[in-house]
């Protein structure tokens, strides 16, 4: 048995105001693509597809962002 006292963890640095409100966008995000995927099965084909193709083609979409964020 070691008498040794374990390390405490690293302490996480504090999080800005900006930082916290830029998470909640990120979650009212999830939230609105939560209901996308609940309701795309009511769609028709030709709704589904045209949908997509919005997606696909807003801009800034996601993959911007995640680039953006990206540490390098």
């Amino acid at each position: 048995m070691s008498n040794t006292v374990p390390a405490a963890p690293p302490r996480a640095t504090p999080l800005s105001g900006e930082a916290i409100r830029l998470m909640n966008y990120v979650d009212d995000v999830s939230t609105t693509l939560r209901r996308v995927l609940a309701l795309a099965p009511t769609l028709t084909v030709d709704e589904r597809k045209r949908l997509l193709d919005y997606l696909k083609n807003s801009s800034p979409n996601a993959d911007t962002v995640l680039e953006a964020l990206s540490v390098k």
